[in-house]
């Protein structure tokens, strides 16, 4: 939260000669005021959430092995890992992206598959713990996460990968965790939108589903992320557009 704060400030530092109306809203003042603890009647008992911990890390873990051991079948063996990547990276990165990297990985040594597949999905998880002082406040249903997640899937694998990377490396990876922090509360506010108080929160989970202005974001140059002009529609909504480009709507 305090990285989110410093997000906001420098936003507005950046931008003081604008008029303030047409700049964004602020993500911290109002995120800060929603519990970290949620609707305590829906939290699940401590064993309860242990037992859900085991089931989703040891699922993976079983899934891995059987992946793995597969792979030492005769004759179709060879194409076990690949086509492994190739699911797992056609959601994430597109289907030609994944068809080269099933195509490089029928000759690759298994080693080099096993050490890619186990980077992507530790990035993933670097991103789930990287996000979770948002959705700890912000109060997604399980479905409602899961789409959140598949709508930025690409970007959010960018992200983390690169990070994770870096995490790698020794002394040096505590810093860069630091630095990872602050970059995704920066990266908050760019693939949704400022939250409302809690008291107007009730459909707010839901509205961010789907990423609206992704298109648009994407096709920014990186020199003009911050780009955004705000104007008023004629319900007295904000809609904020990025250059010349169709923005989304914050209620």
């Amino acid at each position: 939260m305090d990285s989110l704060q410093w997000v906001d400030q420098t936003y507005i530092q950046k931008h003081k000669s604008e008029d303030p109306n047409t700049l964004r809203a602020m993500y911290y003042p109002n995120l800060r005021l929603y519990s970290i603890h949620g609707d305590t009647s829906k939290q699940k008992a401590p064993f309860d959430a242990a037992l859900a911990f085991l089931y989703r890390y040891g699922r993976r873990a079983t899934m891995s092995l059987a992946i793995y051991m597969l792979s030492y079948l005769p004759l179709v063996g060879r194409f076990v890992l690949p086509a492994a990547s190739f699911y797992t990276f056609n959601n994430a990165v597109g289907p030609i992206p994944a068809t080269v990297i099933f195509g490089s990985g029928i000759f690759l040594p298994r080693r080099y598959l096993v050490v890619f597949l186990q980077s992507y999905f530790s990035s993933r998880s670097l991103m789930r713990e990287l996000l979770e002082p948002y959705f700890s406040r912000i109060r997604f249903s399980k479905e409602q996460k899961r789409l959140w997640f598949r709508d930025r899937e690409g970007l959010l694998f960018g992200f983390a990968v690169g990070f994770y990377l870096f995490l790698k490396i020794p002394l040096l990876g505590v810093l860069i965790y630091g630095i990872a922090e602050a970059s995704t509360a920066y990266l908050i506010t760019k693939i949704t939108d400022p939250p409302p108080t809690p008291a107007y929160s009730g459909e707010f989970a839901e509205s961010q589903v789907r990423w609206t202005n992704k298109h648009e974001f994407l096709h920014l140059p990186l020199a003009n992320l911050d780009d955004h002009k705000m104007e008023r529609n004629n319900e007295g909504q904000n809609i904020v557009k990025a250059g010349n480009l169709p923005g989304k709507k914050f209620s």
